[in-house]
């Protein structure tokens, strides 16, 4: 199905849960979120059933966001059964990657594709800090079990932030000269729990980098690789080159409720809908999605949730 500006909306991503067993500086408040009522979060089947009406308005890949979506109770079922509807081909999650050691295979046999695990940093005392509640040995032990699982196309998603991880950019594309991997670099956004003054443009690794050769791009980022690397290195970059006008893509949050746009206040309850009232209500979603947003004449996110909330 078109929005209204003529897009393509084939991918849906699916937050799972707002919680996380992290709390990463620029996106969780040290004392965590209030949790909210068992009620209040979508269940296996409400997420599920949400799903399969965006297949029917035309959406083929899915993403299971968060928080950390591996906290979700019924995890692996989601993934099944989201895997299991006509018109999807392609189920990807992303993670911290903690939990992966006893869930890798379970969701690799589950119907999982692909795994996006957010990496920020290399040196353990730093993960320590950056995540307040975690440990870098865990992270890389959940890459490992992803690699044992079978999983491949694995992606490194790392926010860059001046000052705090920028002196490892080198760290981070020297590890596509020994691993079939794609490191992503994302682009810092201004949005809940983010320092504004921290953030660096995506052309920053290019800078730094100067060996690095074009590379065929990807959805929505820009591509590079060491000459006779093993992976890749990606530029996402929302707020110094914006794709809004190819963005392809839905949100719906753990609470139920459609998001056209990360960075737009509008959102469209799903809940209680069912058949075709569900499939009408996305179609009104997708219709609404925005031309693009505005952070950078309003230097914030318009979206009133942290990104924990709608999922990464």
């Amino acid at each position: 199905m078109k929005d209204n500006c003529q897009r393509e909306i084939t991918y849906l991503r699916l937050s799972v849960t707002d919680l996380c067993n992290l709390r990463c500086r620029y996106c969780m408040p040290a004392e965590g979120v209030a949790k909210k009522q068992h009620s209040e979060i979508c269940s296996v089947k409400e997420l599920v059933e949400m799903a399969a009406a965006a297949a029917d308005c035309g959406v083929t890949k899915v993403r299971l966001t968060g928080g950390e979506p591996l906290v979700r109770r019924g995890i692996v079922d989601i993934c099944r059964g989201v895997a299991a509807l006509p018109g999807v081909r392609e189920v990807d999650m992303t993670t911290n990657g903690i939990l992966l050691p006893e869930l890798a295979r379970p969701l690799r046999e589950a119907g999982l594709h692909r795994l996006n695990v957010s990496l920020d940093t290399l040196r353990p005392d730093r993960y320590a800090h950056m995540t307040r509640l975690g440990r870098l040995e865990d992270a890389l032990a959940g890459l490992r079990a992803a690699v044992d699982a079978g999983f491949t196309g694995t992606k490194l998603n790392v926010v860059l932030m001046a000052g705090c991880n920028d002196d490892e950019i080198e760290d981070f594309v020297a590890l596509t000269a020994e691993y079939p991997l794609e490191v992503r670099f994302i682009e810092l956004m201004p949005m809940g729990q983010a320092d504004a003054g921290v953030y660096l443009p995506g052309d920053t690794v290019l800078e730094r980098c100067r060996s690095l050769v074009p590379a065929e791009p990807s959805g929505v980022a820009r591509r590079w690789r060491l000459p006779g690397g093993k992976g890749l290195v990606g530029l996402i970059e929302p707020m110094s080159h914006r794709f809004c006008g190819s963005c392809d893509r839905i949100r719906i949050t753990a609470d139920g409720r459609l998001k056209p746009c990360l960075h737009s206040s509008q959102e469209i309850i799903l809940r209680g809908l069912h058949g075709e009232e569900l499939r009408q209500a996305i179609r009104d979603g997708i219709a609404a999605k925005p031309e693009r947003h505005h952070m950078a004449e309003e230097g914030r996110s318009q979206t009133a949730r942290n990104m924990n909330e709608i999922g990464g």
